[in-house]
């Protein structure tokens, strides 16, 4: 059977620095227990080293360490939301967030995503969807599995409205190193927003493809008043958790270094991966493969002619190929396959075969 689901980047057949991973943990600091509510010093400004590299200023005080974006975004709903608050999360998009929020008795509201040779927010109906109780915004960028960025003229109208309704905005940007080639209307991440209370979220389990290594962050943006109350409060919360491990703060430095390799071998894989889609699946094929600008997965629409359950049943049990229907991702209409772009270059090429011949 060819897996094309494969996510895990340690499972995936790269080739990890291990010398200089397992050396990064020969610290005798990691001896001495000193809880830092936002983080150690030292790492917050590894982190803020990794934006700045990328051209982004943004300074440790704004920065605070989760043991992963999942505990980013709990502990961000715990700070903007009561019980019955509401939430806004993209569709399609990651299954994540209605787990999330039930855990804090926040209530997830949809919006659209739609696609026109490109996908893109509808913010026609985003802004229908914010009621009394909207208490923030999510976007993923680039989102998940549609790999589709957050744009200037985007960013232009979800800005002043939510400044204007005091509406927080979250912004997951996990797969932002993922690019597929520049876009000058691309918006990489929102660390300078100004405007509103914004919290960018990211993490070593993607920049790094080390998601063992349990370390995220959140890079807090926005009015001064308005960062400096929400830092105070995340501090007391992550102060009550104090969940991020102190050997991998000290080794932080180090894994990012070490990432740097690890990301140039994902980017590399998950653009052959996809170059191999676009020549297997030609012009005339009865499959179209959706537009995508960055991450690790690509969307194939199909035909209609069965279910998306039918279609993932058929190529598993005739064609011994895995692969992921779209309502998993919450994926409005039928039908849609979604592929890893993580997966071994001769896997791939060979589940896209069959699939191909499924066809």
């Amino acid at each position: 059977m060819l897996d094309l689901t494969e996510s895990n980047p340690t499972r995936a057949g790269l080739a990890y620095p291990s010398a200089e991973i397992l050396g990064a943990f020969a610290d005798a600091r990691s001896l001495v227990y000193e809880p830092r509510p936002a983080g150690l010093q030292a790492a917050r400004e590894a982190v803020a080293g990794h934006y700045a590299a990328r051209g982004q200023a943004v300074e440790p005080s704004r920065i605070l360490l989760t043991s992963s974006s999942s505990e980013s975004y709990a502990w961000l709903f715990k700070l903007l939301a009561d019980p019955g608050d509401e939430v806004l999360v993209p569709r399609p998009s990651y299954p994540l967030f209605e787990f999330l929020a039930q855990m804090e008795s926040v209530q997830v509201k949809h919006y659209p995503l739609i696609y026109h040779d490109g996908w893109s927010i509808d913010a026609e109906a985003l802004a229908a969807a914010i009621s009394g109780r909207t208490r923030a915004i999510v976007l993923v960028n680039p989102n998940n599995p549609t790999g589709s960025f957050v744009k200037r003229c985007e960013l232009d109208v979800l800005v002043p409205l939510c400044a204007e309704r005091g509406i927080a905005i979250i912004s997951d940007e996990v797969f932002t190193d993922y690019a597929f080639g520049p876009d000058p209307e691309r918006i990489p991440s929102l660390a300078h927003v100004g405007e509103a209370l914004t919290f960018c979220l990211s993490g070593l389990s993607k920049i790094a493809g080390l998601p063992q290594m349990k370390l995220g962050w959140i890079v807090i943006s926005g009015p001064a008043a308005q960062r400096n109350e929400a830092t105070e409060k995340l501090e007391l919360i992550a102060d009550t958790y104090l969940s991020v491990g102190t050997p991998v703060q000290h080794a932080l430095p180090k894994l990012l270094a070490a990432g740097e390799n690890v990301r140039r071998q994902i980017a590399d894989r998950v653009h052959e991966n996809l170059q191999h889609l676009h020549a297997a699946v030609g012009d005339h094929s009865p499959a179209q493969i959706l537009g995508v600008e960055g991450g690790w997965y690509a969307t194939l629409r199909v035909p209609r002619t069965q279910t998306e359950e039918e279609w993932c049943l058929d190529l598993l049990e005739h064609h011994d190929v895995l692969v992921q229907p779209g309502f998993f991702y919450d994926f409005e209409s039928e039908a849609y396959l979604v592929l890893s772009l993580l997966t071994e270059v001769q896997t791939f090429r060979d589940g896209i075969e069959r699939i191909v011949a499924g066809l």
